[in-house]
């Protein structure tokens, strides 16, 4: 778990690879079994749908008894009662943690696909100080 771009897949999939597990990435599990897009789930449906469904498939995937290394969406821990299914599960879990200036500049190069800031102009985004501002 961790912010929206700070590595959740990248790293997810290196565990996986490493252990021989499965590899789950929540925002393309949600994808399959509602066969749409998050953005297009979004868009015609609303966060509140996604937020519903996302609680419904985190807890599928936490209620079957194989091992697999699962990716969650960026907000996942913080609505309805996820937090506590996550505790609850009994799984290992790890939070990734990344530095500002990397997530903006991780979230600036594909934030056409995240529908939370697809819509916020790149100068409301976080830069960097220059040493002269110092």
């Amino acid at each position: 778990m961790g912010y929206m771009g700070s590595g959740k897949s990248t790293i997810g999939k290196s565990i996986s690879s490493r252990l021989q597990l499965t590899f789950i990435d929540l925002d393309n599990y949600i994808e399959q079994r509602e066969e749409a897009s998050i953005k297009e789930l979004f868009k015609n449906k609303g966060e509140i749908y996604f937020r519903i469904k996302e609680a419904f498939y985190l807890k599928e995937i936490l209620d079957t008894k194989t091992n697999y290394v699962l990716s969650l969406g960026g907000g996942t821990p913080c609505y309805g009662t996820n937090m506590d299914l996550i505790k609850e599960s009994n799984v290992i879990n790890y939070y990734l943690r990344a530095n500002i200036p990397t997530l903006v500049t991780r979230l600036q190069n594909g934030k056409e696909n995240r529908p939370l800031i697809v819509t916020l102009n790149d100068c409301l985004l976080y830069t960097s100080p220059s040493p002269r501002d110092s």
